[in-house]
């Protein structure tokens, strides 16, 4: 009954900005971490960036860092990427996900989630 709902991708220009959202529905549940992967045509789904609930603390994938930031509101179980200075590689459907229990491994792997969203297309052109 849990569902991801993601919104906010578009068709941006490269060094743009764009902010995608991914809120919570259904029946509570535990959070542990959020995520957000990204999936491009023919490429398999890549992580992104994670967020633990609890504490805050964050991790990005290397091509993301300095450029998007992940962050929650804990009393909404909302999750944002601000994405800025946006590049055509960026341009993928992103995902977003979300882990009930800890992860024994890393939270960069899909196994460390449980519930996805339907994902968003962001596109960025030249």
């Amino acid at each position: 009954q849990v569902q991801l709902v993601e919104s906010g991708g578009s068709v941006v220009q490269a060094g743009g900005s764009l902010r995608l959202s991914c809120a919570a529905s259904g029946r509570p549940f535990s959070t542990y971490a959020m995520g957000w992967f990204r999936q491009a045509p023919g490429k398999e789904r890549e992580f992104v960036a994670t967020i633990l609930w609890s504490s805050g603390s964050t991790d990005y994938t290397d091509s993301v860092k300095g450029r998007f930031t992940i962050s929650r509101d804990n009393f909404k179980y909302t999750v944002y990427l601000q994405m800025n200075s946006l590049k055509p590689e960026d341009t993928a459907v992103y995902f977003c996900a979300a882990g009930a229990r800890r992860h024994t491994g890393s939270y960069y792997s899909t196994a460390a989630y449980d519930y996805w969203g339907q994902g968003t297309q962001v596109t960025v052109s030249s």
